[in-house]
Order: C-alpha cells, then structure tokens, then sequence
C-alpha cells in the first residue's frame, strides 16, 4: 500500500530533471526525460494503481510501465506528458470563475494524481495557493460536509479512547514525517466548525509538500473530533462530526495525551503541528509538550516567526536599523494565543538583540475587546496574557492608546474586519512618518482594514502587509503600492523541513528567530523600496530552503540534530536540497516477494 523502505529517497531527484536539459522530443516520451531516475516499488497493480493517487500517472504511463504494471487497456492511448497535463488541467481550471468551485477542482485532482496536483502548485503557486489555503480555505470548511467524497486523513474520538495506540496503525503509510492537527475550534476567523475543520490539516499538508519539499506519503491531516458547540451544526443532518457538546476539562486533556503518545510510539521523529485550537487551549497544549516532542503551534509560533520577519523586513524598508525593535511602540489588537504568541515571538527576539525581558516587555500595548491590557485584570487574565498587562491605563480604548502611547507598529488578530478605523490609522500616522500596518486576520473579509485604506489615509506612507493576499493599490496621482501577504506559509514548510530532516527533538524558540531572519534576509532591496516586506509567493521553494538550512544549522548548533553528520555540515545547503520531494513522474516497479 505504501512506498518501500529501499525507496525512501526515490521521490527526491538530485538533478534538475524539470529543465529543457536532456529532454526528448519525440515518440511518447515527448517532453520527458532519458535520465537515470530511481524506481519507486509499490504493491499494488492493474486498476488498483489508477486509484491509488500517490501513484497514478493518469494518461502519462509509457507504453512498457503499463505492460509491467497491468494497466494496458485501462487507459486511454494517446500517451501525454506532466506538462500537457499540468496545462490540460489549468485550462480548465481558468474557465471556472468561482473560487470554492476551483478549490473543488484541486481537491478533485489530489484525490486523483497527487505529483500532477503538487506540479500545479508549485508551477503556478500564485495562482493556486489563495484557492487551496487563505481566503478560500474557509469556506471550503464551512461546506466540507455537504461536499464530502473521499476519506483523507485520520479523525479521532472520544470513543476510541483507550484504543488510540492501535487505531494510528491503520494509517496505511509507514514513514510519516509530519502530522498537522486540529480540533476545529476555532477556524481562521469562522470559529468552531468542529470536524468539517479538516480542510486546514488538508491545505497545510499541501503547501507542505508543494513549498516545503515534504513528501505526500510522508504527511497526515488529522481531526481531533471533541464535538462541537456550533448549533447550526449539531442540528445539520450532514455534519460529518460527532453531534454533541465539546469535551472540556480533563477528558479534553486526556483525549489529546493519548493521541499524542499514539503518534509518537509508531513515529518518535514525527513533528506535530498544531492548528487551530482555541485561545483558551492553545498555549496549554503548546506548554505541555513543546519540551518533550517535536511539536509547534502555527497559530502562536508560525504567526510570530511570520510577523517577526515582516517587521524586520519593514525596519529595513524605512531605513532604521533592524536591530531597533526594542525601541519600537508596539500595539497588538488582539488578545487571543495568536496576539499572544505574535508579542512573544517579537520580544523574544528583542532579548536576542539584547534587552532585558522587563525593557523588553515595555514596547507592547495589548488590547482586546475591554481595552488595553492593565493590571488591574490581573485576576481575569491567562499567565501568558498577565505577562504584558501595564501598570497604567488599563482599559484604555485602541484609539486613546493610539492618541497616548503614538504607536510605530500596529498588528490587528481581531477577526473583526474594519477595526482599523480611518481615525485610528490617520492618528497614528499624524505622529509616525512611516507607521508599519499589519492587520492580520483571515479571511480578508476579517480584515481589520484594506490596503487600499490604509495606503489612503496614510497618503502612501504606510508600510503594510496582511494575513490575506490584496490587489496592488493605485492613488490619484498615479502611485502604485504592493501590498505583500503575511502568511504563514512563508515558514511553516521550512520550519517542518529542516526539523525534520536534521532529527530535532524539539523546535526551540532560538530555531523560530533563525527562521524568521532567514526569510527577512530573503527579501531584495528592489522588494524593499517597492514597500514589500516579503518575497514574491513564487520563490515560495527557495525561502523554505532557506529556512530549512537555518533551522537545520540552529539544529545542529543546540545539539538537537541526531540525523545530521559531520560531514553533511560541510555543504548544509546541498544536504536540504537533496531532502526535498520534487513532483515529477518516477517509474514504477512491481514489488515482489521471491521464493526459492
């Protein structure tokens, strides 16, 4: 069912076989390659290929692997290569003009053929990614049970409780590097979709092997099915989750504990990813097992090494040296785990500039719904939270603490859409030349402004990313701004990569700032004084890279990479690139058992 042992690396190909160089261009390997290609074994056969995505070729089968694997007949004639079929499918994917329908499509085609459904990622990664992730992810949660087709991933309950260490062996797929985790608690800014969550292990995992150069044979979407308190939901006779109230307290803690030993005894090098979960159960999860597994929070960890580089990144487009962070005013709207999980990414990095943890702590003003975050809630707050509250002003509205504290940073994980009123921005330019705008809720209806507000009330002189991607903005006297996207996917896909291929026991926050400075370094001057404080998505495969080799040289340097060699440190850079899957069509072998 699964690649073998002896073909751990075969989908990895050293040489840049995708290149013009040593293509054929006639007979039925048109537009293919001669070179040497490692063969993949698989045991399976006939049709039972052609419903296999990890390794149906669809029309591209050569005349010989349809003979050796039992497909002849099955398949139309005429053979077609990758190419024809990445652009046979593109074609039909432009003439549909719905977003969620093209989001259909794409899983369509991952359920068929995952290399083809990677190659049109990577190729065309622009395109693509705002249709399998943010904006479009959302929605296709919110209709994940009304459009149902095939299973993919794992979903745990309650009832298999006690039955987890058995249950995760029937995953069909032995060397799994990756599992992405969710309880759909709280889905990008939509809330509890429960099960129907999914969709985001799904969307991760994706950009994980298309960006991050994991293979798909390697990854695991999983739901940690705890129920929901969605009403609209429990009442929906096609929910595809358990239809009862959410597990809290102890038996919450208990189901996931069990998972978690689950996946570790089958797979002890597996990195967790955890997606997500609620505020309020977030960072416990996070504090649990950040030290004993190799596990992170994208939400807390991934969202700050992500804002962490784009503000970096906009330091250096403002001309101030980057090593300034902690002379900053930071105000963070927003008090949830991603809020949180932003300020201490950023302060940690101002400690690793050389301030002190209370000089450090000074250049934030949290705010959430009550207003700033102040002392006098001691009582209310979570530790995490307490740690930022002031010693004045407490309750303070965002605009007064705006109009008081004159903020040069401004970061929004609200999931209120609007919230960056007009007063608010112009305000905060009125005492900022170049203020630093970051509203990063997702989707982009969440949005705490536009670019195109917010390049408006600053007159252009903002700088300014969001958590969702917008069009470039044209002012009346014919300025053009680029607004850059502040997505995750910048650094999640290498962070997993580098994590995983050095043998890290756990990701520290040291390995979270090398990541996150690797992709601030990524950015070219030229992207810089066009106000981009992140590299264009199609050099998406190289900022992993990049990141990866940070992570695996941070690895190595902690004593934490137990795969690495000493002589793999000599060329670190080859070392990662060798480890990552490239979607390209490899032969396929028969595996046979031979008795004598």
């Amino acid at each position: 069912r699964g690649f073998s042992t002896s073909s751990a690396t075969s989908s990895s190909v050293d040489e840049d076989v995708h290149s013009e160089e040593g293509l054929t261009h006639d007979g039925e390997w048109a537009g293919c390659t001669r070179r040497f290609l490692p063969p993949i074994k698989i045991a399976v056969r006939g049709a039972d290929i052609l419903t296999n995505p990890l390794f149906n070729k669809g029309t591209a089968f050569k005349s010989g692997e349809r003979d050796r694997l039992r497909v002849r007949g099955l398949l139309p004639p005429r053979i077609v290569n990758l190419e024809l079929q990445k652009e046979r499918f593109m074609k039909t994917l432009r003439e549909e003009e719905s977003m969620i329908r093209k989001n259909i499509m794409l899983e369509d085609l991952h359920d068929r053929n995952e290399t083809l459904y990677h190659r049109v990622i990577i190729d065309h990664i622009e395109e693509i990614a705002p249709l399998i992730y943010t904006p479009t992810v959302g929605q296709a949660c919110k209709e994940f049970g009304s459009r149902y087709r095939r299973p993919r991933g794992m979903y745990f309950t309650e009832e298999d409780r006690g039955q987890m260490a058995a249950m995760i062996y029937n995953w069909p797929l032995p060397d799994v590097h990756v599992v992405v985790v969710t309880d759909g608690s709280r889905i990008l800014g939509l809330g509890d979709l429960g099960a129907q969550g999914m969709g985001i292990p799904i969307g991760k995992l994706s950009l994980y092997c298309a960006a991050g150069g994991i293979a798909p044979h390697r990854v695991l979407p999983v739901v940690l099915d705890v129920g929901t308190d969605n009403e609209e939901l429990l009442n929906d006779p096609f929910y595809i989750g358990m239809p009862k109230k959410r597990l809290h307290g102890k038996e919450y803690y208990h189901l996931v504990d069990e998972f978690m030993q689950a996946v570790r005894h089958r797979w002890p090098n597996v990195l967790v990813q955890f997606e997500d979960f609620s505020s309020d159960k977030a960072q416990n999860l996070l504090d649990k097992y950040r030290d004993t597994h190799l596990c992170f929070n994208d939400d807390i960890q991934g969202t700050g090494a992500t804002t962490l580089s784009g503000v970096l990144g906009a330091l250096r487009a403002k001309g101030a040296d980057v090593n300034s962070l902690g002379e900053q005013r930071i105000v963070v709207a927003g008090a949830g785990s991603a809020g949180i999980g932003v300020a201490q990414v950023l302060m940690q990095a101002m400690m690793e500039q050389g301030r002190t943890e209370e000089e450090a702590k000074k250049a934030f003003f949290i705010v959430d719904q009550d207003g700033l975050l102040g002392k006098d809630r001691s009582d209310t707050l979570s530790r995490e939270q307490a740690a930022f509250a002031r010693d004045e002003d407490g309750g303070l509205s965002l605009l007064d603490v705006v109009k008081k504290h004159k903020p040069t940073i401004l970061l929004g994980m609200t999931t209120v859409g609007g919230l960056f009123s007009e007063e608010i921005v112009t305000e905060m330019a009125s005492s900022c030349e170049r203020p630093i705008i970051f509203p990063l809720s997702n989707p982009t209806t969440n949005a705490e402004c536009t670019a195109e507000q917010a390049f408006e009330w600053t007159d252009g002189k903002c700088i300014f990313a969001a958590g969702s991607p917008f069009d470039p903005v044209t002012m009346e006297d014919g300025r053009v701004f680029y607004p850059t996207q502040c997505n995750n996917m910048y650094v999640f896909p290498g962070i997993g990569l580098g994590a995983t291929v050095c043998g890290a026991k756990t990701v520290s926050d040291r390995m979270l700032y090398v990541a996150a400075e690797a992709l601030a370094n990524f950015v070219t001057e030229e992207e810089l004084a066009q106000g981009k404080v992140f590299p264009h998505i199609s050099n998406i495969r190289e900022v992993s890279h990049r990141v990866a080799v940070a992570v695996v040289r941070e690895a190595a340097r902690e004593g934490q990479a137990t795969k690495l060699k000493e002589k793999d440190m000599d060329n670190l850079e080859d070392y990662v690139a060798k480890k990552m899957y490239d979607p390209l069509y490899v032969p396929l072998i028969e595996k046979r058992t031979i008795r004598i």
